[in-house]
């Protein structure tokens, strides 16, 4: 069994070397492998691996700077997915894809479904509903994991930032009207191979393919996610310029960007839940686990 993994470098792709390697030969590559941006490159690398599964990780992910390179982000993010999806199709694999929660405008009260009106607000949130749209329409098997806040171990990340910038400054401020579930990288590869598996196991009858949320249980702003960094870090000696009572709260407002962030960022998670027999632990676990590998 064969899986083509792109973008092996970033936060997901690392942990999902691990966890995809028990289930085959995996077939890992980064942007200097296959230019995700150049529908020749795609073509040509899933025609010489010719995998029973695509998982693609890749993305074009710098929120801000797309605003000044929507092209490239389109290349990557909205078209690249349904070139994966049309050459998966050919073969008869799966491809699973990762969106994100700036596809919705962020102004509902409650947590989204995947039924819910998309209504994205930036460059990169209108690219990524690109890609998922391409994908369904290519005729591939399917999966599409939409996340949030994704943190990891392994390469850069607002955890990451906060303990680098606690270690240089006497406070922080950090925006508190922005709602969402940060997310390990490592939650998203472990549920990502148990899907895999399923399908490899079982096949395509009966196999729940389709669009759904995957973010860990519960809720929190970057405010208190900076803090709650902030005070693990302490509790195991790490040297910091400040305490946790050192983050003050501010409004997005307060903190202009080029791209515009969605205020409420909580993903339902039922449907998945439900499909795959899931449990998904608190934001808090996978931050805790992340610290002690860092810290």
């Amino acid at each position: 069994m064969r899986i083509l993994l792109t973008g092996k470098n970033g936060q997901v792709g690392h942990e999902l070397q691990r966890t995809l390697a028990p289930l085959g030969e995996v077939v890992a590559v980064d942007r200097q492998q296959c230019d995700l941006a150049s529908a020749d490159a795609i073509r040509r690398l899933v025609a010489e691996v010719a995998p029973q599964v695509i998982v693609n990780p890749a993305a074009y992910t710098a929120v801000d700077k797309a605003e000044s390179e929507p092209q490239l982000a389109m290349a990557i993010n909205g078209v690249a997915p349904g070139i994966l999806g049309q050459e998966a199709a050919r073969l008869g694999a799966l491809v699973v894809h990762f969106s994100t929660d700036y596809v919705f405008d962020g102004s509902m009260p409650g947590a989204y479904l995947e039924t819910d009106a998309p209504n994205p607000q930036s460059v990169y949130g209108k690219t990524k509903l690109a890609g998922e749209k391409a994908l369904q329409a290519s005729g591939a098997d399917h999966l599409i994991f939409r996340t949030s806040w994704v943190f990891g171990a392994h390469g850069g990340n607002f955890a990451k930032t906060m303990l680098r910038l606690a270690g240089e400054r006497d406070s922080l401020k950090v925006v508190a009207d922005q709602f969402g579930a940060p997310t390990s990288a490592a939650l998203l590869a472990e549920v990502t191979a148990q899907a895999v598996a399923r399908y490899l196991n079982e096949g395509r009858a009966g196999y729940p393919f389709g669009l759904y949320h995957l973010v860990a249980d519960g809720c929190t702003t970057w405010h208190e996610y900076a803090r709650t960094v902030i005070a693990a870090a302490r509790q195991v000696g790490r040297p910091l310029k400040l305490t946790a009572d050192d983050v003050h709260p501010i409004t997005t407002a307060d903190y202009p960007l080029p791209a515009t962030r969605p205020y409420n960022s909580r993903l339902d998670t039922s449907r998945l839940r439900q499909a795959f027999g899931i449990q998904l632990p608190p934001w808090q676990s996978g931050l805790q686990h992340v610290l002690q590998q860092i810290l």
